[in-house]
């Protein structure tokens, strides 16, 4: 009984991957066949991308304090405080704003994709569209992805430019540091590596809170439970993808520009 459970699970977990990839490919060639909804793509990018400003400056500003603390006391003890500057911007840049903008986007996103999705298809709504000719992957599916994957890479840079002014602001003002000499080793100290790691991961990541949030919604059955499943699914398989896939870009980024 044991063996054969394991087995059903196994047989699961390749079902669903093997969709997923078939269901996401699908919605990406889309992109480059007419027609091409641009209507819905701006639409999704003000959802979006708009809609997430707030949450991505409050949390990137905060998350920069917290580094500006933590690393003061903790450099305070071999005389190196004055590198703050650099350990926030580095931090920032490199790891906490992709991965932060890309957790807090997708618990906000993908479950409004997943609840949104699955809603429609409960309702038989892609039925009809799909009776009146529609193709509810070009026309619902496409447009989210597109957007999430240009958004995020702007709601990256903003949080990494508010993180390391939060981390400024305590600097100057719990530190009682030079506040030209943190922003200087802020600047100063970023490369061209570290900028390359900073705008990458977050298209990657784009993509994937935005596809999987679709992919749930899209196969969402059992009607408003269901959708509540798709939902809770779609937020934490799509945020431990993110952390999955910042580990094996980080990898690979390091290993392309010699620094591992």
């Amino acid at each position: 009984m044991a063996t054969n459970a394991i087995e059903r699970t196994a047989k699961q977990i390749v079902l669903s991957v093997q969709e997923y990839s078939l269901f996401a490919s699908r919605a990406v060639l889309n992109l480059v066949r007419p027609p091409i909804y641009w209507t819905d793509f701006l639409l999704q990018s003000d959802v979006i991308g708009v809609g997430s400003v707030a949450i991505v400056l409050l949390s990137g500003f905060f998350t920069g304090g917290v580094l500006a603390l933590q690393s003061a006391a903790t450099l305070a003890a071999f005389g190196a405080t004055a590198v703050t500057g650099q350990f926030v911007s580095l931090t920032m840049v490199r790891e906490l704003g992709p991965v932060l903008t890309g957790v807090m986007v997708s618990g906000r996103n993908a479950s409004s994709m997943a609840s949104e999705l699955g809603s429609m298809v409960v309702t038989e709504q892609i039925d009809a569209m799909r009776a009146l000719g529609v193709d509810p992957l070009r026309k619902l599916v496409t447009p989210r992805i597109f957007s999430s994957i240009v958004m995020l890479m702007f709601l990256t840079i903003v949080a990494d430019a508010c993180g390391i002014l939060g981390g400024g602001a305590v600097t100057v003002f719990l530190n009682h540091q030079n506040g030209t000499q943190y922003f200087h080793m802020a600047y100063e100290r970023l490369r061209y590596p570290d900028i390359v790691q900073g705008t990458v991961k977050p298209l990657f990541f784009g993509y994937i809170l935005s596809s999987i949030g679709c992919f749930y919604g899209m196969r969402t059955t059992g009607g408003t439970q269901g959708v509540g499943r798709s939902t809770i699914s779609a937020v934490v398989v799509s945020s431990v993808l993110i952390i999955f896939v910042d580990f094996l870009i980080t990898h690979v980024l390091l290993t392309v520009f010699g620094l591992a």
